[in-house]
């Protein structure tokens, strides 16, 4: 488990001043160097940074700052590449060009040692055997296990191995000390988010530390192998013949088996694929596989995932998807999963279908329900915008040349412009399908996107309406109302006795009236001290004209004294009002 330790003790610890002085010189590196200033990092840490240089180099400059950005996320390693993935799934907090750069980061990490990986498995299955008596596990539960990977990454690498029931498997592991190492780039991160509200006053509307607190969260499941695992199993379950009524449509898609008997938190064993990668067009022709077939099946399994199940694979780029024998569609890489709620996915469905028929007000309604906000958006410029992207996609524009992916990146844009923020897990879904029109795009460039999910936006839309789902839905509303009634006479009594006893507190957040009265607070003593110097001036001023003894050529030591400590005053003062 991740341990975030209290802020107040960063940068005080041996393994906390390098790695600091390592991140701002990086970050110097690519011009970020006024980030020292503005988040007054000098104040809070004694690491030094009058050694660290500062020097820009020209070619870094040529670069766009979101390209500094990814350049530097992947420099810093694990921790930060993590970050950067996560961040560009977040509409909500980083620009769409931070984002579409962001994706592009890459694991550029080296292998840890063979010697490494046996002592990580020895120890684990030792202690899984302690623990589990009916797994009966051995020291090595491997027959053979390959030296080097074919596949390493940040949080970890992958070796070929066989069991010692002669099946074929990939064995992935968690890189040694990542915990470690993650644990003190959060706390640096917690650091500097803490800074940044303090001092940057538009950055804490985004409540900078909160988000650190949520990728710790997010960075801790990626870290437990053992939800991979699960992952793995309920898409597998997904595409079992008894799930579902539309077999014929979901055909030819395969799941690698896991081992659970030989995975643990740090170790994910699972079968090994030997397929070819969906992106290597030119062998998939030469073996004579059918291309068209091959870019449905990708296209139904992202389809029956996201409109029928709401559990979705959210990392499809060619990498992780291999091509079998006869066809078969065979997903990889479960560590990155989204979920979208029934109604979240219903309001997406009705907002496609609603865009066709160019249904504006409908359309801006329900990108609404999709969003949050913390402002009432101009009804009446949203539906403009709407209408203009509508006229652009669909006036007079066969269906099978619009660009899905585009479409839903520009339905993305219109709600930023307005201020609408995107759930992560709905920016998610519309990845998904961005991610596989791509792969389409590579395989059957013909491949009609939007005329193939015509058929599972009918079935989602017709579904609400089937016997069970009313009877469900009459059954939930009718419990809830119950409870409702239940709890308001009882909650009501609760705020008569607070009414009563003079008890009743209504709580709200300080911290942006804390800024106000600190800031008020600094003015009046700025007031306070101009004034208090203008006093000292005049008074000042009085004693030269008066000559009031003691003299120094013929004017008052009193009155050149006071003036001059006046100056200095007002010196302090204009020096301290540029520094703000």
């Amino acid at each position: 488990m991740i341990n975030l330790r209290s802020i107040t003790i960063i940068g005080r610890t041996y393994r906390h001043v390098n790695r600091y002085r390592q991140i701002l010189t990086i970050l110097f590196r690519y011009g970020f160097d006024n980030i020292v200033d503005i988040l007054k990092i000098d104040q809070y840490l004694e690491i030094g940074l009058q050694m660290i240089s500062r020097k820009k180099r020209e070619k870094v400059e040529r670069l766009t700052p979101q390209e500094r950005v990814r350049l530097i996320f992947e420099e810093l390693g694990p921790t930060f590449i993590k970050f950067g993935q996560i961040l560009s799934t977040r509409p909500d907090l980083i620009p769409l060009p931070f984002i579409h750069e962001l994706e592009k980061l890459q694991d550029n990490v080296p292998a840890f040692s063979f010697q490494e990986v046996q002592s990580i498995i020895a120890s684990e299955f030792k202690s899984e055997d302690l623990k589990q008596e009916e797994h009966k596990f051995n020291a090595n539960p491997f027959q053979l296990i390959e030296d080097t990977p074919f596949a390493s990454a940040s949080i970890g690498q992958v070796h070929r191995a066989i069991l010692k029931s002669g099946e074929k498997v990939a064995v992935k592991v968690q890189r040694p000390g990542i915990k470690s190492l993650i644990e003190v780039d959060l706390e640096i991160l917690l650091h500097l988010a803490t800074l940044m509200e303090r001092h940057i006053e538009d950055l804490s509307l985004f409540r900078p530390v909160k988000i650190v607190q949520e990728f710790a969260k997010t960075l801790e499941r990626e870290l437990d192998y053992t939800l991979e695992a699960s992952n793995m199993l309920r898409v597998a379950r997904q595409f079992l013949p008894s799930t579902t009524d539309a077999d014929a449509e979901i055909g030819g898609i395969y799941i690698p088996k896991v081992y659970l008997e030989y995975s643990t938190s740090s170790i994910l064993t699972m079968e090994y694929i030997e397929g070819i990668k969906i992106s290597e067009v030119n062998t998939l022709d030469a073996k004579g596989y059918d291309r068209k077939l091959l870019t449905k099946r990708g296209a139904d399994f992202v389809l029956t995932q996201v409109l029928e199940y709401g559990f979705f694979h959210g990392d499809l780029h060619p990498g992780n998807i291999f091509v079998l024998p006869d066809n078969v569609i065979c997903p990889v890489d479960f560590g990155i999963m989204g979920f979208v709620d029934q109604y979240s996915r219903e309001v997406f469905v009705d907002i496609i279908a609603n865009t066709v028929v160019q249904n504006i007000s409908q359309v801006s309604r329900l990108l609404l329900e999709l969003t949050d906000y913390d402002e009432e958006p101009d009804l009446r410029a949203l539906e403009k915008d709407i209408s203009g992207f509508t006229g652009q996609y669909l006036a007079g524009a066969a269906l099978k040349n619009i660009n899905m992916g585009k479409m839903l990146q520009d339905i993305v844009q219109i709600a930023l412009n307005h201020r609408l923020r995107l759930m992560p897990e709905t920016f998610l879904m519309l990845k998904a399908f961005t991610a596989v029109e791509g792969v389409a795009h590579i395989v059957d460039p013909e491949f009609d996107m939007v005329s193939h999910a015509a058929p599972y936006i009918k079935r989602a839309k017709m579904a609400r309406f089937a016997p069970s789902r009313i009877s469900d839905d009459i059954s939930r509303v009718s419990s809830e109302s119950i409870k409702l009634l239940q709890n308001i006479p009882r909650e009501s009594l609760a705020i008569i006795r607070q009414l009563r006893k003079g008890k009743l507190t209504i709580g709200f957040d300080l911290q942006r009236l804390e800024k106000i009265l600190a800031a008020n607070h600094q003015a009046n003593n700025r007031i306070a001290l101009a004034i208090i110097t203008a006093s000292l001036i005049m008074a000042s001023g009085m004693l030269l004209c008066f000559a009031v003894p003691p003299l120094i050529f013929g004017l008052s030591l009193l009155g050149v004294g006071g003036l001059g400590f006046a100056g200095f005053i007002v010196v302090m003062l204009i020096i301290s009002i540029f520094k703000e």
